[in-house]
């Protein structure tokens, strides 16, 4: 069985959307990667939600921004799969997905994340190439990375 893909805006989440997004994130943002921050950082009401659902359950996430926001470039972020469900390799379609969206709903092409350091070449197996040193945010390797 696939994902079932939504796509929305902050005001258009549901309760129940909104809950389950944030609790998949502080899973595995905070919880499994032992990370203690504060994941709500207002960026989600600017955001447009690309939720991956599977049996009625919230199982992949990313949150996308039109350039200016986060970078100068398009972006992704929050880019989290249940723990559950990674052996089925949906990170790759919820990038693939991404990409398509950042696309679809901004017109853009070229697309900038900061990526955990660690996940480097799944990125680079999206078209994504480093372009910072690497750096410490919440006490976490990560570097910046561009798709053009």
């Amino acid at each position: 069985m696939e994902l079932k893909w939504k796509i929305k805006p902050f005001e258009a989440l549901t309760v129940h959307e909104l809950y389950d997004l944030l609790k998949l994130r502080s899973e595995i943002f905070v919880v499994e990667q032992n990370c203690v921050y504060l994941d709500l950082d207002d960026k989600d009401k600017l955001a447009l939600h690309l939720i991956g659902e599977y049996d009625g359950r919230t199982v992949a996430y990313v949150r996308l921004f039109d350039a200016g926001i986060s970078f100068d470039n398009a972006s992704i972020g929050r880019v989290v799969v249940d723990a559950n469900y990674r052996d089925r390799k949906w990170g790759h379609d919820l990038m693939r997905e991404a990409i398509a969206a950042i696309k679809t709903n901004f017109s853009k092409d070229a697309i900038t994340i900061g990526a955990q350091l660690y996940l480097k070449k799944f990125y680079e197996s999206h078209g994504f190439v480093q372009t910072s040193e690497m750096y410490l945010e919440d006490d976490i390797p990560h570097i910046e990375m561009v798709r053009s």
